[in-house]
Order: structure tokens, then C-alpha cells, then sequence
């Protein structure tokens, strides 16, 4: 009698550009156990009023429990299932972390404003690193993930993360104090920078070439400052997307 073939073995090597605690979203999760339910779409949808926004078969799915369940934890189909990320955001944060620790800084993580408001993250982070430096000189704080801006109307050219590093200019003018913020994919927005590195006389320089911070600001139009006195980073696609990275200094 012929035996059962063995289930086939399934290895997923992961670079991931979602948050550490939410692999099953990398690519959808294929080979992953899925945390989230068909109970966290309804819900989803019910919250935003998305149902009469859907096309009608789509629509008729909800509506008629037609929707099946993803595997979870636990599930058979994950017994010979294994997984490894071999590159994250938290790569990135403890290659910085080991830099700025060679060169003499004290260094601190802290990645909880990630997914945060722009300004509530910057505003958080420079009085966290104005705390640090107070207890020793000169440190450096580090940040990983991403954090969120609401366009309204049309924006100019830039992206988040200079977006995040022209507000914070403007917080830390005349001071002793560096921020950058990047993405590992050299792409921030839709303009041709990863990001931008800016310092306590980034607002002063600006000023000398009859640019305004604050208008920059408001029509989301960050990259074409930041270009022009030299603080925008061009890298070019790096071809690895690890989401964010905001390295902040302070002397």
C-alpha cells in the first residue's frame, strides 16, 4: 500500500517593512498564521461607512457571510511552516544605535510614536532628547517606524520624513540639536529624496535665501526648501524597504 506523501515543508525568508508585531501583514502573510478575523472587517467597514462604497459582489460577501475565515494559530496548514526575517526596521535602528555608540553618543531607543502624527512624534521625541541631554552630552536618540501626515488639498513636492524634519527645524532653531529622518527604501513621497537632515540652522538658512518654512509647511512642500540650502537627502532607491528612521542629536 502507497504511503501519504509528507506535507510539503514551506520557509519564508521575510524582509519586512510593517511593524515587528505584525508579520501576517508582510505581503499579505501567505505563510503565516493570520491574527486578524473577518469580525476586524466588518468592523473596519462599518466604522469608515465603506460597505455602499463597495463594487456589489463584493458588498453581497458581507452581507451574506459568504466570507470565510484565513488559518490561524494553530492551524494544520502552518505544521511544516517556518519563517525568518533577516531584515527590519529594528536592523536599521541597531545598525544606527552602533554607529552613534562608536562615535562617542550616549544612545537611547525609543519607537513608540511609531504610526504617530508628524508633530505629535516630533514634539515627543525633541523633549524626550532635550530630557537625555540634561543627564549626559552629547546623545543621540533614535527612532524606528513610520509616521503619518494628512495632505490637504494639492501638495507641492516631499514626503514624511522631510515633512517630520522641516517641523522639527522650526523647534529647534538656534539650537544645539540635529534630526534626521529617512526612508530605507531612498524614497520619500513623490519627490527624488530619501529624506532630509536638518539642524538648529536650518530655519536661519532658509531665511537667507527668501524661503519660508511655515508656507513649506502648509502646502506640503518640503523637498524643494530642503534642496535648495543642501539638507535633503538623495540616495536613490537603496532597493530594501525597512520602513523609517529618525536619528535625532543633541550637544
Amino acid at each position: 500500500m502507497a504511503q501519504a506523501a509528507a506535507p510539503a515543508t514551506q520557509v519564508s525568508l521575510l524582509v519586512s517593512d510593517v511593524p515587528e508585531h505584525a508579520i501576517d501583514a508582510l505581503a499579505s502573510g501567505p505563510t503565516v498564521p493570520d491574527s486578524t478575523t473577518i469580525a476586524d472587517c466588518r468592523a473596519i467597514a462599518q466604522r469608515y461607512s465603506m460597505l455602499k462604497q463597495f463594487p456589489a459582489r463584493v458588498r453581497a460577501m458581507f452581507e451574506n457571510g459568504q466570507m470565510r475565515e484565513t488559518p490561524k494559530q494553530g492551524d494544520p496548514a502552518f505544521r511544516n511552516s517556518h519563517y525568518a526575517t533577516v531584515l527590519s526596521n529594528q536592523t536599521a535602528v541597531r545598525a544606527a544605535a552602533e554607529h552613534a555608540t562608536l562615535r562617542g553618543f550616549k544612545v537611547e531607543i525609543d519607537n513608540r510614536c511609531d504610526d504617530w502624527d508628524y508633530a505629535k512624534a516630533a514634539d515627543y521625541l525633541l523633549e524626550r532628547l532635550r530630557v537625555l541631554r540634561r543627564a549626559w552630552s552629547p546623545t543621540c536618540l533614535i527612532s524606528g517606524g513610520e509616521v503619518t501626515v494628512t495632505v490637504r488639498g494639492k501638495p507641492g513636492s516631499g514626503g514624511r520624513s522631510q515633512h517630520f524634519a522641516l517641523y522639527c527645524a522650526e523647534k529647534i532653531e538656534g539650537e544645539r540639536i540635529t534630526v534626521l529622518s529617512a526612508g530605507t527604501d531612498g524614497i520619500d513621497g513623490n519627490s527624488p529624496a530619501a529624506g532630509a537632515v536638518v539642524d538648529g540652522t536650518t530655519i536661519s538658512r532658509a531665511r537667507q535665501c527668501g524661503l519660508n518654512a511655515g508656507v513649506a509647511l502648509s502646502q506640503f512642500d518640503a523637498f524643494p526648501l530642503l534642496e535648495s540650502i543642501g539638507d535633503a537627502i538623495v540616495t536613490g532607491p537603496s532597493g530594501n524597504n525597512v520602513r523609517d528612521l529618525r536619528i535625532l542629536l543633541a550637544y
